[in-house]
């Protein structure tokens, strides 16, 4: 199962594990893109099927979690690579930022959505493709960026929201069978999706020149599907493992921002 996968790493990931025989589950927003990615795996050992969704809308997750349950009992991995860079701030219909919405609150609800499918097989894993370590400090009274948004920003920050997801799911259901790993690809040429003003568009081919290319980082997300760490909770910088003992993952400020984020979805129906 990988959302975002129609671009950059999600989309690299899902060719790879068709071409070995897997059956792939891709969700995107994109329906173009999407028809393409299964028709080649049209052609391979493997199989996809394309899920159209936007995620920045919780009401939607919780509707395609609920459908990828019903035609998925069982799922041996989640990768999560679903994002959307925005320059300027932008709320959804729900009211939330975009950008805490796509990059947090849906990697939330897959995470402990998909847990009963996960927990069915014998050694699941979910990999959470967020950058992990990155010590951009958290606005607690404004989770949001709605004082002064700055994209960037926004986007470390809610990075390090994923962090602590990991620390509260690791210690909510560390005593199951699903291995929760945070994941950072380092800088990789990926679809580079969003909306830039024109001198973040202008650094982002810069960016794109440089960076390696996204089936460079797929060898460590697969040895990762396929042999999951012994812990709860792993972070990764492509091969390298990073610790998970620092002040970066503290567990009272997980559960600091589980008590918020169960505050804000308490409020979405659906």
């Amino acid at each position: 199962m990988i959302t975002g996968a129609t671009d950059g790493i999600g989309a690299a990931v899902a060719r790879a594990l068709v071409s070995r025989g897997d059956h792939v589950v891709a969700l995107g927003t994109n329906p173009r893109k999407g028809e393409a990615l299964v028709g080649e795996a049209d052609r391979a050992p493997g199989s996809l099927e394309f899920v159209q969704a936007d995620l920045s809308l919780v009401s939607t997750n919780r509707r395609v979690v609920d459908r990828i349950l019903d035609a998925n009992p069982a799922i041996d991995g989640l990768v999560l690579c679903a994002r959307y860079f925005r320059t300027y701030r932008r709320e959804t219909a729900e009211g939330f930022e975009d950008n805490f919405a796509l990059f947090y609150l849906s990697r939330l609800l897959f995470s402990y959505g998909l847990r009963p499918a996960l927990e069915k097989t014998e050694r699941p894993v979910i990999v959470n493709v967020a950058g992990p370590g990155h010590d951009t400090p958290i606005a607690w009274d404004d989770l949001q960026s709605t004082r002064r948004y700055d994209g960037v920003n926004a986007m470390f920050m809610t990075g390090r929201l994923d962090d602590l997801l990991g620390v509260t799911f690791a210690e909510r259901h560390g005593d199951g069978p699903v291995r929760y790993v945070l994941f950072h690809p380092g800088t990789t040429s990926t679809g580079f999706v969003g909306e830039f003003d024109p001198p973040t568009a202008m650094y982002i081919e810069q960016q794109k020149a440089m960076a390696k290319p996204a089936t460079e980082v797929v060898p460590p997300i697969v040895r990762l599907l396929d042999d999951p760490p012994a812990e709860p909770l792993t972070a990764f910088n492509m091969h390298t493992r990073m610790s998970v003992r620092s002040g970066l993952f503290s567990p009272k400020d997980a559960a600091r921002l589980a008590e918020l984020t169960d505050e804000l979805l308490a409020r979405v129906d659906g």
